[in-house]
């Protein structure tokens, strides 16, 4: 659908529908395509916008969340956008709680759009910047104080169906209708594990033989099974440690990839200089774990990517210096 034709009666109806393009100068010389669906150019910049509204707007059709109530979220930021922009427009007070080693952009951009921005510090020995598991624990014991207090809503990402679903409704068959169905793989750096689950759901119910394969980061690779020995990672929005998360119990899983630090950063600055996609860390990730497929089990194959959010988050980071 070509939403530049349609009059929308408010910027909500903009999430989604983003574009699907591949990355024919990144992989010049490669056996195979990479595919990238440009989700920074959602209204907040992410592919959380999408499930902000998914989460918000269940939640009203189901009863759980009344005219008026306040909203809040633990966030990293990307989320905790898309819930602004969603109570923003339904004239809702929204709450962020969201820990100090994030980038200050995210903070900025939510309270420009109306939220209460709330700054947890982070654990002793984590590092500006680096969110570790031990932060995000903070983090979430601050929200959950929070919510009580407050009579809020929570959005609860890390848990609620309604975040895989976002992506299972929406996301994956816009990338399958897109490309036609000619994918083989895709791969997903991890945070709630929602788009993984969801993308995995709607690709495997459309051909089971397509593979899907978990990002994490090197030396925080907790999913795969093994210990984490550098969870002060720098490629913010996912990787946090977390060994169990509800979103990918029974999702398919085909395999593991893990992207150092430098491997995510660099191919985020290919996508910028090369591609013109100006992206953030787990951008990077992704698309540095899909040159890794290429070059290994799915050479020759076409790999579908998410480009999760947008580099102008991370302006303050050694991302962009």
């Amino acid at each position: 659908m070509n939403r530049s034709r349609e009059l929308l009666p408010s910027v909500i109806e903009a999430i989604g529908h983003t574009p699907l393009v591949e990355l024919s100068r990144l992989t010049r010389g490669e056996e195979g395509r990479i595919l990238a669906k440009l989700e920074y150019l959602s209204p907040g910049f992410s592919k959380k916008d999408r499930i902000a509204r998914q989460i918000l707007e269940d939640a009203e059709a189901a009863g759980q969340l009344k005219p008026g109530q306040p909203v809040i979220e633990l966030t990293s930021g990307n989320t905790g956008t898309g819930a602004a922009i969603v109570c923003a427009v339904q004239k809702r007070p929204f709450i962020a709680v969201m820990s100090r080693g994030n980038s200050e952009e995210r903070a900025r951009m939510m309270r420009a759009l109306g939220a209460e921005v709330i700054l947890v510090e982070q654990a002793e020995g984590s590092a500006s910047g680096m969110v570790s598991g031990k932060d995000l624990q903070l983090v979430e014991e601050r929200t959950a104080a929070l919510t009580a207090e407050r009579g809020a809503f929570r959005i609860d990402q890390f848990v609620r169906p309604a975040n895989a679903l976002a992506h299972e409704l929406h996301t994956g068959p816009e990338i399958y209708d897109a490309c036609g169905g000619a994918l083989t793989a895709f791969c997903d750096f991890v945070g709630t594990g929602g788009s993984f689950a969801g993308l995995s759901k709607a690709f495997k119910a459309r051909n089971s033989a397509i593979k899907a394969y978990v990002v994490e980061p090197e030396g925080a690779a907790v999913l795969k099974g093994m210990e984490a020995s550098q969870p002060n990672h720098r490629i913010q929005g996912g990787g946090y440690a977390i060994a169990k998360l509800p979103l990918l119990e029974g999702a398919a899983i085909d395999g593991f990839l893990t992207v150092s630090d430098e491997e995510a950063i660099d191919a985020a600055r290919r996508l910028a200089s090369e591609e013109g996609i100006f992206a953030g860390f787990s951008s990077g990730a992704n698309v540095a774990a899909a040159l890794q497929l290429l070059r290994g089990p799915e050479r020759g194959g076409t790999i579908v990517v998410l480009i999760c959010d947008s580099g102008l988050k991370y302006l303050s980071t050694d991302l962009w210096r």
